[in-house]
């Protein structure tokens, strides 16, 4: 059974930092492609960042460049999300999410529907 579980969340105050991490568990880490998605109250959930397999590859959301950036740990099964500057519109539940990918993939993936897994999401919240 795979699970991804985040951690890291909190209430800050605007410009403010975060540091999110995902452990992933149940599955090969490194065969995994990683993404984090964000949803606000009202508001479909929405791409923030992805990572590839290796690490090598990053892909972000433009309202996010510059601001947050994506790492992983293969050897603690770990994803990492560094929010730095953040904004009040910031504020929403961050999710983690793995697709299994093949062994020279160094894709990334924006669109959720690519994923297989998902983690049950960690609180942010911005205040200004």
């Amino acid at each position: 059974q795979v699970q991804l579980v985040e951690s890291g969340g909190g209430l800050v105050q605007a410009g403010g930092s975060l540091r999110l991490s995902c452990v992933v568990s149940g599955r090969t880490f490194s065969s995994c492609a990683m993404g984090w998605f964000r949803q606000a109250p009202g508001k479909e959930r929405e791409f923030v960042a992805a990572i590839s397999r290796s690490g090598g590859s990053t892909s972000y959301a433009d309202f996010v460049k510059g601001r947050f950036t994506i790492s992983r740990d293969n050897a603690k099964n770990t994803v990492y999300l560094q929010l730095s500057s953040l904004k009040p519109e910031d504020t929403a539940v961050y999710y983690c999410a793995a697709k299994g990918v093949g062994y020279l993939n160094y894709a990334v993936y924006e669109n959720q529907y690519h994923y297989d897994y998902w983690g049950q999401g960690t609180q942010v919240t911005a205040s200004s």
